[in-house]
């Protein structure tokens, strides 16, 4: 009768905790993908997740969609940020926006770059190179720190140096889904977290909700020449997925060297399989 109690009790008790963790998750699930909620009751939500080209181990970049996100840094982001860690010839490399040689040459070329000394021992400007890295609109941090009133961050990184905690149970399902895209919905999140219309600093994904940087980004401001909305939301969309990209260029090349590995790792595990079998019947088949 006491065991027939005991196990009641224990019972009972396991419902009552699988159902709090039950609520627990779908309320997690909830904000992380419906983001439903007033913003004056969530301290910083988590931002939603967002479809990307590259996502998976089957995805890749958008070439198209790289283009335009580049238009986008060269026209609106560089003038306060910079890419140091990216090169011109970059452009073209495999897996990228898919510039021809010619087209990176032509680029880098209507950027000016400082070099020297020069046999006077002089510092001169000369027309870019495909070899040469992104120059920054500022000459060093101070520069930009009193025309801004904060360094603005180098992208080079920034689509893989930013991230945020998704919680129990999503840090425990995002390996075995692949998911790694927190830094570019993070990002689009960001540009589009601009809601307060008298605040220009305010945004809805910052920690504290203020941010140095005022909105960047407008409706009309960039120029698409494929037909693409000219809209913030799309060019956020752009500029993430092409940060992405500056971020991490070999992502193409990791995801097909990895599916091979896993291939090969099959293939071998069946092989020891099969002969293992075939040892243990020749075991058998001795007298």
């Amino acid at each position: 009768m006491r065991h027939g109690i005991g196990r009641g009790i224990g019972l009972a008790f396991g419902v009552v905790l699988v159902a709090a963790l039950a609520v627990s998750a779908a309320k997690v699930l909830a904000a992380d993908e419906a983001q439903t909620g007033p913003v004056e009751k969530q301290e910083q939500p988590n931002p939603p997740r967002q479809e990307w080209s590259f996502y998976g181990p089957f995805g890749h970049y958008d070439q198209a969609q790289l283009r335009r996100g580049f238009q986008v840094f060269r026209e609106d982001c560089s003038n306060c940020h910079s890419l140091k860690l990216v090169a011109f010839r970059n452009l073209a490399d495999p897996g990228g926006p898919g510039f021809s040689e010619a087209q990176v040459k032509a680029l880098a070329a209507t950027y000016k770059i400082k070099d020297g000394p020069n046999d006077a021992g002089e510092m001169f400007e000369r027309p870019g190179r495909p070899s040469d890295y992104f120059p920054w609109n500022f000459p060093n941090e101070q520069a930009a720190r009193t025309a801004l009133g904060a360094v603005p961050p180098d992208m080079s990184l920034l689509a893989k140096a930013r991230s945020y905690e998704r919680g129990f149970p999503l840090f425990l399902i995002d390996p075995i889904i692949q998911y790694q895209e927190q830094g570019p919905d993070y990002i689009y999140a960001l540009l589009n977290g601009y809601t307060d219309d008298k605040d220009a600093n305010w945004d809805e994904y910052m920690p504290g909700h203020k941010i140095a940087m005022p909105k960047p980004l407008s409706d009309g401001v960039v120029d698409y020449a494929d037909g693409s909305p000219k809209t913030v939301q799309q060019y956020a969309k752009d500029v993430s997925a092409f940060l992405m990209w500056a971020a991490e260029p070999k992502l193409e090349e990791r995801k097909r060297l990895g599916l091979s590995v896993l291939i090969f790792l099959i293939v071998y595990a069946l092989l020891l399989l099969l002969v293992k079998k075939k040892i243990l019947t020749a075991g058998h088949d001795l007298p």
